[in-house]
């Protein structure tokens, strides 16, 4: 098993259906509670233990879940407003290294997570089979819908 991947690679599904897009938005409502109870309590010292050897620490992880799931909304963002825009990658492992990921309380980006992950489900049941359709494309990695 590569164990930096744990539960394995993602791999998207050819055609997605309603009933997952479901599954899936149910997920990003119930997300960030989960987060918050799955830290609450935790000390300084376990919130910087890393979760696997050379691998980030819980507190970069959690850090890492707002940074990612905000440039995820923007995208949604973009694709929804703008005719297949080219998105901006950013490296995922240096935002990691930055001193407030590292180091920063974790309240700040479960605050984060909870306000973007209401307005995200929003936005997510608001849209129709077009609008699941719309794509943006990635420099590295082409088209996405």
């Amino acid at each position: 098993m590569d164990l930096r991947y744990p539960v394995g690679r993602y791999k998207a599904p050819d055609r997605i259906a309603s009933v997952q897009r479901s599954i899936w938005i149910r997920q990003i409502e119930e997300m960030p509670a989960e987060l918050k109870q799955a830290v609450a309590g935790l000390t300084d010292a376990q919130l910087d233990t890393p979760y696997r050897p050379m691998g980030w620490t819980l507190r970069q992880v959690v850090h890492h879940l707002a940074d990612s799931h905000l440039n995820s909304y923007t995208r949604f963002r973009l694709a929804l407003t703008e005719n297949s825009p080219v998105i901006k990658p950013y490296d995922e492992a240096a935002w990691a290294e930055l001193l407030d990921a590292k180091s920063a309380s974790v309240a700040p980006s479960l605050t984060l997570l909870e306000g973007l992950h209401t307005r995200w489900a929003a936005l997510l049941h608001s849209l129709n089979d077009a609008n699941y359709a719309r794509t943006f494309t990635h420099p590295e990695l082409g088209d996405s819908s």
